[in-house]
């Protein structure tokens, strides 16, 4: 049985691969009456006297809400909110045993971005944290933006921002390994949907240098038309020289190239133009260049995001943990500098005399990673004055 076949198995057998279990013992009267009525009613009492006490007498503080409009799921576009329920069930696993973070699956039957925003904005008040996940762009930028207008919990777009943070570790140690200097390097992203105008804010804030976002028709520049809400806000502080032309021609002397897009864009010999050039191509299951051919053009370092090949880039190494440390806290929102203390924290789990062209990024089993984000970004909240209650050691 191939692999398919073994997955639409196992999800049969499983119907579902999370479910609700009871923490409170309902085994008799007593303790029935504590868990419902009429003990119930105290903890309801002392939350209407004090919202913030929810975080204290229910599953608040350690729930996400994982929601989809099914626009633009796991690389298959937009199936739906129902087909893209086993994606976000699957999310809701991994905050579960990678973080030990409660997460439960919604699926919303609308494209509208208002009524979106309005239903996630109802049913907020029952978690901790909400988890957007496989909307459309340029759909995505106006939901996130909106619901962190308007919500007291954190809002994170994982399409965009977790694979910010993970580039972002990435390409930290990759930095170090090849002895390039940062706040000069010409990084190239292919790709400028969500996540790669996510992945180039992240780069700019961190001060890799000079960033030249492509996409389809080439490199994109400040006033070029048809640009959406996204592309047009980053085309602001991008390719600072004001460069046109193709992604063969950013590529030439690039120190970077990061692909977000489709397989077999970039060739053996635009990796030979580059400057012995850092590739992340992670368009997946079939990334831009194959690993193999991106060293045979004289690639330095090479990630993706496959698990076969050494230096998978994967969102797991960010969301478990970013979230364990934003509810650790109660934290009121997610900022930049938490995104970049985040990516600092995945990349300084490698020391330094450890890393290798081959080992840049810590595995996605690494249990040191969960730990040292979690504790980074509380730390980070707090300092901002974004906690509900003081940072302690996250262990």
């Amino acid at each position: 049985m191939d692999n398919k076949q073994l997955a639409i198995e196992k999800h049969r057998e499983w119907q579902g691969k999370i479910e609700v279990i009871s923490r409170a013992p309902i085994t008799n009267r007593e303790e029935l009456s504590i868990a419902y009525t009429p003990g119930v009613a105290e903890p309801c009492l002392l939350i209407a006297e004090d919202e913030e006490r929810a975080y204290e007498f229910t599953r608040k503080g350690n729930l996400v809400a994982v929601i989809t409009d099914g626009s633009a799921v796991l690389g298959l576009g937009d199936i739906g909110p129902s087909a893209g329920m086993p994606v976000m069930e699957g999310k809701c696993a991994l905050f579960k045993a990678f973080a030990d973070v409660d997460a439960f699956p919604l699926c919303v039957a609308s494209k509208d971005v208002d009524t979106i925003v309005q239903t996630i904005a109802m049913i907020s008040k029952s978690f901790g944290g909400i988890n957007l996940e496989d909307i459309a762009a340029p759909r995505c930028f106006e939901v996130e933006r909106k619901l962190k207008e308007i919500c007291d919990i954190p809002v994170f777009h994982d399409d965009q921002h977790g694979t910010a943070i993970v580039v972002g570790a990435a390409l930290l140690n990759a930095v170090k390994v090849t002895h390039k200097e940062m706040g000069k390097l010409r990084v190239v992203i292919n790709g400028a949907g969500a996540a790669g105008v996510a992945i180039g804010k992240q780069l700019i804030a961190m001060g890799f240098g000079n960033i030249i976002m492509c996409d389809v028709h080439g490199m994109i520049c400040e006033n070029d038309e048809g640009l959406n809400s996204g592309q047009e806000e980053i085309s602001h502080i991008s390719n600072l020289n004001k460069e046109h032309g193709s992604l063969a021609d950013a590529l030439v002397d690039a120190d970077i190239f990061i692909g977000v897009s489709r397989p077999h864009l970039v060739t053996k010999e635009m990796v030979a133009s580059m400057n012995r050039g850092i590739v992340f191509a992670m368009a997946n299951p079939v990334p831009e260049i194959m690993p193999e051919e991106a060293k045979d053009g004289g690639a330095a370092v090479v990630g993706s995001g496959r698990s076969d090949y050494p230096n998978q880039i994967n969102n797991v190494l960010v969301f478990p943990g970013l979230f364990k440390g934003l509810l650790a806290v109660r934290a009121r929102d997610i900022t930049e500098p938490m995104k970049i203390a985040a990516a600092h924290a995945v990349a300084n789990v490698i020391p330094e005399d450890e890393l290798t062209p081959e080992y840049v990024i810590p595995s996605a089993f690494d249990k040191r990673v969960v730990l040292a984000v979690a504790n980074a970004v509380a730390k980070e909240a707090e300092k901002e004055g974004l906690s509900r209650i003081p940072y302690q050691e996250i262990r």
